[in-house]
């Protein structure tokens, strides 16, 4: 064993804290000179921590799963109970639903249906929660030669999870949906109405930028929307919770707080855009467009109206999502422009 005087020992523990903070100082510079260099090494960092993640994974899942069973002795027998009445009345459901599948095939069979391609995907295990430069983030070992890139959807078996930020060459990290950083496009099933999600670092994401004169209900189902052509319409997503002091969030269906095995879908999007990564400087996004002034007196243009708005959102959507840049002046888009009403004619 090494013996150091105290002299010296006192000098290292005098130098440690300048040393790393010097550290830290470069790396930070670093990952500012070159970004792509920072994904890079960070990439590789994960690829380098994920087989200790999945060794020291294995004892800690097995210690969960025999307490899980023990503390499943005691109801055995109520819910063996309760197993054969839902099979019982799974029974009925099962004679309606073949029957209704007969019907749908032959009604498909008619009209010459095409169905479309299904998305490829890639089942993956979760072998760390580290956050890394996100608060709330997952890392994924997806093995070698994978096709995951950035940008694509993941979910579990109950509903959206999030979608991949980088990839590595065996482990992908996924940004969850509440994440600070996260925007999602969804639809309010029985509002009908277009709204973004948008994470906070809570467990419960907020419903943000609602048309004028929506008020969400409690308990109804949020689903994800094509609007910008970032995710699909339909994937669940969750159930509206309103706040005691205003507004509303949703109760994720994915159980993100104890995430295991999820799904990596390609659903071919062409409109594909990968979620950034926080910078330092965190830029705000700019205020969501204006409901137009003559959406209730023009009846005639209400419905080129809300189509109109729900592209603008989708727009506003794109750029908070995307990097922040120089400022350039002000100019109409078309999504911006048709929201202006009509000029008023000449006396």
């Amino acid at each position: 064993m090494l013996r150091l005087s105290v002299p010296l020992r006192q000098a290292l523990a005098r130098l440690t804290l300048p040393v790393l903070a010097t550290a830290a100082f470069c790396l930070m510079l670093l990952a500012k000179a070159d970004a792509l260099l920072a994904d890079r090494v960070r990439a590789a960092v994960g690829d380098s921590i994920a087989p200790l993640y999945a060794l020291v994974d294995v004892p800690a899942h097995a210690i969960r799963a025999t307490l899980a069973n023990v503390g499943r002795i005691g109801t055995v027998l109520a819910d063996n109970q309760e197993l054969r009445d839902q099979n019982q009345r799974l029974r009925k459901w099962q004679a309606i639903a073949l029957a209704l599948d007969a019907e749908n095939a032959a009604l498909k069979a008619q009209l010459h249906w095409i169905p479309d391609n299904p998305p490829r995907f890639v089942t993956a295990h979760v072998v760390a929660d580290t956050g890394g430069i996100y608060a709330r983030s997952v890392l994924v070992a997806v093995g070698p030669n994978h096709f995951v890139a950035s940008g694509q959807i993941v979910l579990d078996g109950s509903g959206l999870v999030g979608r991949v930020t980088e990839t590595g060459r065996s482990t992908a990290r996924i940004l969850l949906i509440t994440d600070l950083n996260s925007r999602v496009p969804v639809w309010l099933t029985q509002s009908h109405a277009h709204a973004i999600l948008a994470g906070d670092n809570s467990a419960h994401p907020r419903l943000m930028f609602l048309p004028q004169g929506v008020t969400p209900r409690a308990g109804e189902r949020v689903v994800t929307s094509n609007d910008g052509g970032i995710f699909p319409s339909g994937i669940p997503v969750g159930t509206v919770r309103l706040r005691p002091k205003g507004g509303a969030d949703i109760i994720p269906d994915a159980a993100l707080d104890r995430l295991d095995i999820v799904r990596i879908v390609n659903y071919r999007l062409t409109d594909l855009v990968p979620p950034r990564a926080p910078t330092a400087r965190q830029v705000a996004a700019p205020p969501a467009p204006p409901m137009p002034a003559d959406w209730h007196v023009a009846p005639d243009r209400a419905a080129a109206n809300q189509r109109a708005y729900r592209a603008a959102l989708a727009a506003h959507a794109r750029l908070a999502a995307a990097p922040p840049t120089t400022a350039t002046p002000a100019t109409a888009t078309p999504a911006t422009a048709a929201l202006r009403p009509p000029p008023k004619p000449a006396p």
